[in-house]
């Protein structure tokens, strides 16, 4: 009876073990089938060393047609695996004299193990590196993040260097992408204000190559070159500047302007297409330039609080006509440099002078009677109708600055030195633009917006950053009667030299002392053509010699360039 029971179970466990070893075959089978590629490829990836065809992986900054700010380019680069590479020696000192670099260069390269050499290569160089065949040496196609030209600088900002545990446990908390100690991450601007949106979770172009367990490259495998992997991950910001707007400007920006700063609106939307300040730095060369450029380098002055100085009487005047309080005939009185309030920089005086001709020949002492007239009260009220007390650019959420407050022009002895610009008025060359844009578009105030759109890595929107729909800040009619003024005083005012040939122009100057410096705050802002105005441009030249001297030619190169 046992002899029984123990042969049953010895089937019982036989059909068992039988059962379970059919169904690790039939397991086997299906992976072997089925995932066999795949795991095969999976085991020779763990053998695999991989250089990433980017310079910086990361998202694109973009103008408004697509075309990269920052100068992103694919260029032909020298690829390098040392491990893999035979006669070392000899391929460095090779490689050295086809790039025109010394041996030890070349040398200190290879130490960093698999790597993209700096060195811009020519065609003939291309054709002798890949004439020689080293193994573990090759020339492919690397995406550069900067050209040698990158444009609006101070607005994409730029890139460093991660440089705690704490910041990157915090940019990996807010963002949920990994991030490694030395990853670059922005620091300033848009690359500042936009990083987890840019960020890339993968590369997007690889090169890899496949060894044994010694090491060796693969024979019939060797390296493989993956150039469209999919990043879900990164974005592209497409802002609203115009590349070949940004390009005259700073090209003008360079020939006049050692400090300063440009913005170029486009009246009908209150779009960004240029947006430029100097002293300006190269966002690839930061480390190299930190001890020896000037103090305000990384300062973006276009979003800068300065004095206006005249300029700000377009507000006044906008503000009085509208209220009732004058009209462009209305009389003041005007003594030169013994005016009771302030003097003017026409020492004899103008004696009898109208709004108008006060407006055209920017008349500090009829300004000052004029404010008095509107009050404090009507000043701040316009100052926040007119976007004065809102720094904000749609896209661009940079921290406003504090010191920009409206009520101390009621506070006293305030209210003449404000009514030109002066005292405890300022405002940054964004604001003033809009200011311009609002007299251009018949009264009708639009935010400044420097972003269109985000997009993924297939070119599909994301995110859309609507037009702002505006508000009527003054009625039509005193923005007309605005716009004879402004046309006034290029035409037959102290801003003659702002108007633009075979198109026309109108605007104001404006000069601020500056506060332990030589020179002034030299200042245009206006709009052309005369007639259906397109583009509002304002020029801020900091130690300049007057805005009617200095920023007004400088507005009609400008403007010139981009009309044509």
């Amino acid at each position: 009876m046992m002899d029984l029971l123990r042969q049953k179970r010895m089937v019982q466990i036989f059909y068992l073990f039988s059962l379970l070893f059919l169904l690790i075959i039939a397991r086997l089978a299906n992976v072997q089938l089925n995932y066999g590629a795949e795991y095969a490829y999976k085991a020779l990836q763990q053998r695999t060393t991989q250089v990433v065809l980017e310079t910086i992986p990361r998202g694109d900054i973009l103008d408004r047609n697509l075309k990269s700010l920052t100068g992103s380019r694919l260029q032909q680069r020298v690829i390098i695996f040392p491990s893999l590479v035979v006669q070392p020696l000899v391929v460095k000192q090779a490689l050295a004299a086809i790039l025109g670099v010394e041996t030890q260069a070349i040398a200190k390269q290879f130490t960093r193990g698999n790597t993209i050499l700096p060195n811009i290569l020519y065609s003939e160089q291309i054709n002798q590196i890949q004439m020689q065949d080293w193994q573990g040496v090759m020339v492919l196609p690397v995406r550069c993040r900067y050209g040698q030209n990158p444009l609006a600088v101070h607005l994409v900002g730029h890139l460093g260097k991660i440089s705690s545990w704490q910041m990157k446990a915090a940019l990996t908390n807010v963002s949920g992408k990994p991030y490694q100690l030395n990853d670059l991450v922005g620091k300033t601007g848009l690359e500042k204000y936009y990083e987890h949106q840019l960020k890339a979770t993968q590369p997007q172009r690889l090169v890899r190559a496949f060894t044994d367990a010694t090491g060796s490259l693969l024979v019939g495998i060797g390296f493989e070159t993956v150039l469209d992997i999919k990043d879900s991950g990164r974005q592209h910001l497409v802002t609203t500047i115009d590349y070949r707007v940004q390009q005259i400007v700073e090209r003008v920006l360079d020939k006049h302007i050692r400090r300063g700063a440009v913005v170029v609106m486009d009246v009908r939307t209150g779009e960004i297409v240029a947006l430029a300040s100097r002293p300006d730095f190269h966002p690839a060369e930061i480390p190299g330039i930190l001890e020896t450029a000037p103090a305000d380098t990384f300062v973006n002055h276009a979003i800068s609080l300065q004095k206006p100085g005249s300029l700000f009487k377009v507000l006044v005047a906008a503000a009085a006509i509208e209220e009732g309080i004058a009209t462009p005939d209305s009389i003041f009185t005007c003594q030169g440099k013994s005016s009771r309030l302030v003097p003017c920089w026409y020492s004899p005086g103008h004696g009898k002078i109208t709004l108008k001709r006060a407006f055209a020949e920017s008349c500090n002492p009829a300004f000052a009677q004029l404010g008095l007239k509107l009050g404090a009260e009507n000043i701040i009220a316009y100052a926040g109708k007119f976007g004065l007390a809102n720094q904000s650019i749609t896209g661009y959420p940079y921290r406003a600055d504090p010191r920009q407050d409206w009520q101390q022009v009621g506070e006293l002895h305030n209210l003449v030195n404000s009514s030109i610009g002066q005292g405890p008025v300022l405002t940054t060359p964004v604001q003033l633009t809009a200011i311009l844009n609002t007299i251009a578009n018949n009264g009708k105030y639009v935010q400044p917006r420097v972003i269109k759109a985000r997009h993924n890595s297939d070119g599909e929107v994301i995110k859309h950053h609507q037009i702002d729909a505006g508000y009527q800040v003054i009625s039509v009619d005193t923005a007309l009667q605005m716009q004879k003024l402004l046309s006034l005083a290029v035409y037959d005012g102290v801003g003659h030299q702002a108007m633009v040939a075979n198109h026309g122009s109108a605007g104001k100057t404006g000069s601020a002392e500056i506060d332990g410096q030589a020179g002034v705050s030299a200042w245009f802002s206006g709009y052309a053509p005369l007639d259906n105005p397109r583009y509002v441009t304002t020029v801020l030249v900091i130690q300049g010699e007057s805005g009617g001297k200095t920023a007004a030619p400088v507005f009609r190169e400008i403007m010139e360039q981009i009309l044509e």
